[in-house]
């Protein structure tokens, strides 16, 4: 069974900054993309940031503010979040795609973490 849980979310004024973690966790035997979501309340679930084997995508929004990074012996990635907005308010979500020890693989979502950014 994998796990997926994050930490770091919280309540920041706008320009501030916050670091958001997640690890993975469980049966696992290999790990390709992992990377974050967010949906804000009323709004559909949209990609922040990815990284997959050295590449890293980032949501136009989040370009230039956002660093995505991984540590694959903690199974970790990060999210270092700054120069924050009000719009950047939402629930982040971690998801990854893990290989278990039985061979089979699967897309993994946390729980989620509330980042609020007051202005």
């Amino acid at each position: 069974q994998v796990q997926l849980v994050e930490s770091g979310g919280g309540l920041v004024q706008a320009g501030g900054s916050l670091r958001l973690s997640c690890a993975a966790s469980g049966s696992i035997r290999s790990i390709t993309y992992m990377g974050w979501y967010r949906q804000a309340p009323g709004k559909q679930r949209e990609m922040v940031a990815m990284t997959t084997s050295g590449n890293t995508n980032y949501a136009d929004s989040v370009k230039g503010r956002f660093t995505i990074s991984r540590d694959n012996g903690k199974k970790t990635v990060y999210l270092q979040m700054n120069s924050l907005k009000p719009e950047d308010t939402a629930v982040y979500y971690c998801t990854a795609a893990c290989q278990d020890t039985a061979w089979k693989w699967g897309d993994y979502w946390g729980q989620g973490t509330q980042v609020t950014v007051s202005s």
